[in-house]
């Protein structure tokens, strides 16, 4: 039961995200989330998580992101994804580039019996990224 608990949370945050829901991120992602892959000078919590995302958004307004493959036990949800989009506002420094890109990513989340994320690792392509976008 567990894991479809968390898989629905998973798929919920998919959702929120598809919708640029942000402030809704903390309707699945625990307030006191630990991300140890954080964006950098992201505050703690899920208010980093809702910071990176803004700035996500803002930066790649056309933003898609595909799952490719999720799998599950009792106590995470693993999601292999694709993401695209087109530099068209500021990111993380960067002024825009008008150039696209697309890279592939990893989260791996921990859920609480609750079936809120509480804990979350990550990495994505981020030297694709920036070389595609011409900022490396």
């Amino acid at each position: 039961m567990a894991k479809e608990k968390n898989i629905k949370t998973q798929e919920l945050i998919g959702e929120i995200l598809t919708a640029r829901q942000v402030d809704r991120l903390g309707e699945g992602f625990h307030a006191d989330v630990v991300d140890h892959d954080p964006a950098p000078g992201a505050p703690a919590g899920v208010e980093g998580i809702k910071a990176f995302w803004g700035e996500f958004f803002t930066a790649f307004p056309d933003v898609d992101l595909a799952v490719e493959t999720l799998v599950a036990d009792d106590e995470h949800v693993t999601a292999v994804f694709t993401v695209s989009g087109t530099h068209t506002g500021p990111f993380q420094g960067h002024e825009p580039t008008g150039r696209s890109f697309t890279v592939r990513g990893i989260q791996v989340g921990r859920f609480d019996d609750d079936g809120m994320l509480v804990e979350r690792w990550g990495a994505t392509d981020e030297a694709g990224l920036q070389q595609q976008l011409g900022l490396a």
